[in-house]
């Protein structure tokens, strides 16, 4: 069974590593920040020639505008109206195109980040070029927030998997409410807690699910409720979701179209038989 490093952050959908650079974009040598995300976001290629970070148009947003999707975000969903309004007056928003980096590893911190729409990967990458994909953030995910609580740079690189659009929330918003209302942090307390036991699901995916049932998790995963799905990823990226090289992927791909437990055209996916795809999934 091949094991995996990229399921050791506490993100929302916790995801792996492939063994090939899924994002084209040369690397630099430069020293790394200490590991910073448990929801901090973050995603990298190797080799090249230069990096480019996304331009973008800051924008200040309207508090009523982004207080309810702060409010739902799972680190603000059980604060106060008054507090999420004192968070949400003070944000911007950052649209970003297919490809564009919001922050790589090591860089230093000094906002949290809602996906307002769109579709972000957050991923590692080892020095010989391996990546990781940890994690896939969509509508209403919060990611970035680590530097928060421990002050120290980006754990992973992060970028646009489609055209998208994020809040930006500066940490010292939220620390001025934490300041002033301490009991909230037993909130923050709560968030911490189930980030570490979405940790501990992935090392248990890490240790005994091989590459098939990986790949029929991420199935499941990535169609939600849904029977019918458009894969919102490249063949590429999702072999580094699920830790794997892309022909092993397809090899089980094959192997439940074969079975009859889905159907494929190009992106488009039909589950026809839930129950065996989540039972190998286990």
């Amino acid at each position: 069974m091949e094991r995996t490093r990229g399921d050791l952050q506490g993100y929302g959908q916790p995801l792996r590593t492939s063994n090939r650079a899924a994002w084209p974009r040369p690397r630099p040598h430069r020293a790394r920040g200490p590991a910073t995300t448990g929801s901090t976001g973050p995603v990298g290629p190797v080799i090249g020639a230069s990096r480019r970070r996304s331009e973008h148009r800051s924008l200040t947003c309207a508090p009523v505008d982004i207080a309810g999707l702060l409010g739902a975000s799972e680190l603000f969903q059980h604060f106060d109206d008054a507090a999420i309004a004192a968070i949400a007056a003070s944000t911007s928003t950052r649209s970003l195109e297919r490809n564009d980096r919001v922050f790589d590893e090591g860089d230093e911190g000094d906002e949290l980040y809602v996906v307002r729409s769109g579709r972000v990967a957050i991923a590692k990458v080892s020095p010989d070029g391996r990546e990781s994909v940890v994690a896939l953030m969509e509508e209403g995910d919060l990611f970035g927030d680590m530097g928060l609580f421990d002050g120290d740079g980006r754990s992973a690189d992060a970028r646009a998997l489609e055209t998208s659009e994020l809040v930006l929330v500066p940490y010292p918003a939220v620390r001025a409410v934490l300041d002033e209302r301490p009991s909230l942090l037993w909130e923050v307390v709560g968030f911490l807690s189930r980030r570490l036991r979405a940790t501990d699901d992935a090392l248990a995916d890490a240790v005994f699910l091989d590459v098939t049932g990986r790949t029929a998790k991420r199935l499941l995963e990535l169609a939600g409720d849904n029977h019918e799905f458009v894969l919102p990823v490249t063949q590429e990226e999702l072999a580094a979701m699920v830790g794997a090289s892309r022909e092993r992927v397809n090899k089980a791909i094959s192997t439940f179209v074969r079975l009859g437990w889905i159907s494929q055209s190009d992106r488009r996916y039909r589950i026809a038989n839930r129950t065996e795809l989540e039972r190998r999934s286990r």
